[in-house]
Order: C-alpha cells, then sequence, then structure tokens
C-alpha cells in the first residue's frame, strides 16, 4: 500500500514557473514507476510524464521542452517542475505509483491531486 500526498498546485500567471511534489509512504518507493497525469473540467485524464524506477522518463509531447519530471527515493518523492506555463496547462494534477506485478497485472496508487491554474 502506497500513500501519495500532492502539493505545489497554484495560482500562477501565464509564463510563469511551478514545481509540484508528490510525497510517498507506506512501501518502498524506488520500485515504482511514478507519474503526473492531470484533468480539466470536460476533459479526459491526460499523461503528462513518467519516470520508471530505473530513472528513465519520458514526457507528453504537449508539455515537452517545458515540463520535466524527476525523483528523489531517498526523499520518497517526485517532483514535476512545469515552466513557461500556459493557461491550457490549468488542471487538477495527479501524482500515479505503478508497481508491475507481471502477467498484465500491477499495482496502482493514486493521490487526491492538486490544482493549477494558469491566469492573469
Amino acid at each position: 500500500q502506497v500513500q501519495l500526498v500532492e502539493s505545489g498546485g497554484d495560482l500562477v500567471q501565464p509564463g510563469g514557473s511551478l514545481r509540484l511534489s508528490c510525497a510517498a509512504s507506506g512501501s518502498i518507493f524506488s520500485i515504482y514507476d511514478m507519474r503526473w497525469y492531470r484533468q480539466s473540467p470536460g476533459k479526459q485524464r491526460e499523461l503528462v510524464a513518467t519516470i520508471t524506477n530505473s530513472g528513465s522518463t519520458n514526457i507528453a509531447d504537449s508539455v515537452k521542452g517545458r515540463f520535466t519530471i524527476s525523483r528523489d527515493n531517498a526523499k520518497n518523492t517526485v517532483y514535476l517542475q512545469m515552466n513557461s506555463l500556459k493557461p491550457e496547462d490549468t488542471a487538477v494534477y495527479y501524482c500515479n505509483a505503478e508497481y508491475k506485478l507481471g502477467n498484465g497485472r500491477s499495482l496502482d496508487y493514486w493521490g487526491q491531486g492538486t490544482q493549477v491554474t494558469v491566469s492573469s
């Protein structure tokens, strides 16, 4: 069992920056692949960034070059650095932890989300 708590969401002006944090507890953080998703009203949840348990990263095309994902296993925390924010980045951002069990099965945990609003 993993508990995930996101923080860092805020109201920011276009062009600004934010760093989201997701603190994990309850299990061995380093074994999990970690992801950030976001969801805006009326839209499907969108995968924003992934960092695997080996440190490989993948960033969605919609935010590539502006967002970066990182993790600190000593602090059981994953980060999403968001630069050059645009109004279309406004969403609730969710942290996800996945541990693959094999045979197509996985353990999957979610945080409660943190609101990011980009507006002047």
